[in-house]
């Protein structure tokens, strides 16, 4: 059997710990006498990987496999997929919750790529699990089994809740403040303003990046000396980061306070990554947080529907959402681990760990807040376009107390139903990368809204 085999990864997340998970994965293939073709290199930019691309075209291979060894963006996986015709599979990885840095974060990579397949309609195999824990895993994958297998999402019941007439309420003529474009190979968060509109009645915005960087620089000193004292009453260690780019993520604040009070924005979408480091000079997340603080649900990468996703469970709730990254399933310990940069509004906080100013991990820029979620019941909604059709995605899980996981803001919840099945959710129906959450049960509340939206559901934890 012969199978072409790229190693995907990005430069900014741990370069040695890739490369070592990688040779891992190359010994586990040798050892399953599995010949494989194609260079054995990481494959860290587009160029290098349609080079790697080039070696495999012309070749009788039986399969293709992506080795997802770190977060990529999905659109390499797609030209890689739509270039071969051979069977398509991808292995992603876990890595150890140390409490520092995400190392690889590729357990997302694999949920944007298994999303990006997915609307294309390409069929594909997928894999997550250490090297050295493949057990009969690889073989199964290698022989056409653990398939993305949409289908489960359900019509939705008839029901009424007063939370979700709320919420309804609400949608129907909210704004969304779009703020840049999301990233290439964000497939995740591509959406369709009349058909957002004509499902839910909410709008969209456009504001360009330039615009909120001219609304940032002009930020008056009184101005960010005000934000910055209302941030030192909650947030420690604000005096011991960079403090120039302090500076520059509280004027983005400033900015995103500032365009949401005049355009009436009810939530934000904002591309936080790469201008807001490489041309601006600071992290967005730690603003962006503040903005969850003020009500106004904030969605990174440009997100729409995940931005109307929180709007929706906010209301429902009655209290704080938040967008999350799933970064981490962990069928040992049936928990998996809800995170990101660090936006997450204070309410979530668990008040063993108080919010402390960090710097984002791969950029190393100010101004993260950083914390662990408080224990608890949440609830976690997604407005879902994934293979082409539109859905209400709902589940629950229990927030328990634990040690940090990764550095920003992060959770370790156990998922009602248990891992296994979240995941055949989660990957197996190639579901967006982001899902918003809140604290308490309120299910209810959203399969009524699916119902008065006429919305099949899926149910990710039952």
């Amino acid at each position: 059997m012969a199978i072409g085999v790229l190693a995907l990864a990005r430069a900014t997340f741990d370069v040695p710990f890739a490369e070592e998970i990688a040779a891992k994965a190359f010994r586990i293939l040798d050892q399953h006498g599995v010949e494989t073709v194609g260079p054995r290199n990481l494959l860290f930019d587009a160029a290098a990987a349609r080079a790697a691309l080039e070696t495999l075209k012309g070749q009788d291979l039986d399969r293709v496999l992506l080795l997802q060894v770190t977060f990529t963006d999905a659109s390499m996986t797609v030209e890689i997929a739509q270039a071969l015709s051979a069977p398509l599979a991808i292995w992603a990885f876990p890595e150890p919750r140390l409490g520092g840095r995400l190392r690889l974060n590729s357990f997302c990579g694999l949920n944007l790529a298994a999303h990006a397949l997915g609307k294309i309609g390409r069929p594909h195999g997928w894999l997550y699990a250490k090297p050295e824990d493949v057990g009969s895993g690889l073989g199964e994958l290698l022989a056409g089994m653990h398939m993305v297998n949409p289908g489960r999402a359900r019509p939705a019941k008839p029901a009424t809740d007063a939370a979700a007439t709320r919420a309804l309420a609400k949608l129907k003529g909210a704004t969304v403040g779009l703020i840049g474009r999301h990233p290439d190979g964000f497939d995740t968060c591509a959406y369709d303003p009349a058909a957002l509109k004509a499902l839910t009645g909410s709008g969209v915005e456009q504001v360009e990046l330039a615009t909120l960087f001219d609304r940032a620089r002009a930020a008056t000193p009184d101005a960010i000396a005000g934000i910055r004292r209302t941030v030192a009453a909650t947030v420690s260690g604000i005096d011991e980061v960079d403090q120039p780019q302090l500076d520059k993520s509280l004027s983005v604040f400033d900015a995103l306070k500032g365009l949401s009070e005049a355009n009436g924005f009810d939530a934000l979408a904002v591309r936080c990554w790469p201008e807001m480091f490489t041309e601006y000079g600071c992290a967005a997340c730690g603003p962006m947080g503040m903005m969850n603080d003020h009500g106004i649900p904030a969605a990174c990468e440009a997100d729409v529907y995940g931005a109307v996703s929180a709007l929706m469970l906010q209301e429902a709730a009655g209290s704080s959402s938040w967008l999350v990254d799933i970064v981490d399933m962990d069928r040992e310990s049936e928990t998996g681990v809800l995170w990101h940069c660090g936006l997450a509004p204070l309410d979530m906080c668990d008040p063993a760990t108080p919010p402390q100013a960090q710097i984002h991990s791969n950029r190393k820029m100010p101004l993260l807040r950083q914390f662990t979620l408080k224990p608890g019941r949440v609830t976690l909604a997604r407005l879902s376009q994934a293979h082409g059709k539109t859905m209400l995605v709902v589940g629950a899980g229990t927030m328990t107390a634990a040690p940090m996981s990764f550095t920003g803001t992060s959770g370790v919840l156990t998922f009602d139903g248990g891992v296994e099945r979240s995941l055949e959710r989660l990957i197996g129906e190639g579901l967006e990368h982001h899902v918003a959450i809140a604290y308490g049960d309120h299910r209810p509340a959203l399969r009524a809204i699916a119902s008065a939206l006429d919305l099949p559901i899926l149910e990710l934890t039952a």
